[in-house]
């Protein structure tokens, strides 16, 4: 039996003790974000932690083969999270350049943000090829939330005029992301309840980020930002619906009778997706603007 489970009674999953725990983490330093002026990253950490709790719990329990769903929720939250990171985290980087003396420090951050997240992810996917006592797909996407939640932090302590619209947009995407990583973890024969620490993720690093002191200068606030801004994109393509064969959402086709027309069917449906996601955003943004 791995250490991070035990078993739960009348059931045949098991129970994640580290979920668990992060939840319980998760509340404590919620008190101290109150008291510490974190705010608006006490609000981002728990509107992430409930999405990808809420989606995992339907993940989870649906017997609903479609695609369709799942197409969408990757389409909506993508399309969100390149729209803000274009809209509210790139501008900031270069401006915050043009003060420090050139907008290339701006561009030098997002181009080393954009670097570090891809280079992360693929030395990440060799976990799949190794035997560990945790499931690989809860910790690939806990370690992204881990890392989400620091550079929020970060960012919202460098820049604490922001506003919650990107900081919401940013975690849009947690709750397709919990959906389906709970699906693939009850494939497995394993228990969703293991999702509870990326859920917590962005509270358990964004928190304490929010209050450490940063800085305050043109260049180091147009790196902050300009790194920011390459992470999130990158996982926002990350996130872009792959319609492709061998993809995720292929396996889910490949459940249903003629799977290659259906297969050519859902790339209309990841496209018009994306679309609606950046537009929600860019229509938030117009109503909230001052």
């Amino acid at each position: 039996m791995a250490i991070n489970e035990i078993p739960v009674f009348n059931n045949s999953e098991k129970l994640s003790v580290v979920g668990l725990g992060s939840v319980v983490a998760l509340v404590a330093l919620s008190a101290l974000a109150v008291t510490g002026d974190a705010r608006k990253v006490l609000v981002i950490s728990w509107v992430a932690f409930l999405a990808m709790g809420v989606g995992a719990w339907l993940g989870g329990r649906s017997t609903d083969t479609s695609p369709y769903r799942l197409v969408w929720g990757y389409g909506l939250a993508s399309g969100a999270m390149v729209t803000s990171a274009a809209m509210f985290l790139v501008p900031q980087a270069m401006g915050l350049g043009t003060a420090a003396g050139t907008p290339r420090i701006g561009g030098i951050g997002i181009a080393v943000g954009i670097i570090a997240g891809y280079g992360t992810h693929t030395i990440g996917h060799r976990l799949t090829h190794v035997e560990t006592s945790f499931d690989t797909t809860t910790a690939a996407i806990a370690a992204h939330a881990l890392s989400a939640g620091l550079i929020i932090g970060i960012v919202y302590a460098s820049m604490p005029t922001l506003g919650l619209l990107l900081g919401l947009a940013i975690v849009s995407h947690k709750g397709p992301a919990g959906y389906a990583a709970a699906r693939r973890l009850r494939r497995e024969g394993k228990s969703p309840t293991a999702l509870l620490l990326p859920a917590a993720g962005v509270g358990l690093t964004g928190i304490p980020s929010a209050m450490l002191p940063v800085p305050q200068t043109p260049l180091t606030n147009a790196l902050v930002f300009g790194f920011a801004a390459g992470i999130f994109l990158h996982v926002a393509m990350d996130f872009l619906p792959n319609c492709e064969a061998g993809s995720e959402i292929d396996e889910v086709c490949s459940l249903h009778e003629h799977s290659h027309d259906l297969l050519d069917e859902l790339r209309t449906h990841a496209v018009g997706s994306t679309v609606v996601g950046a537009a929600l955003v860019v229509a938030a943004w117009v109503v909230v603007a001052p």
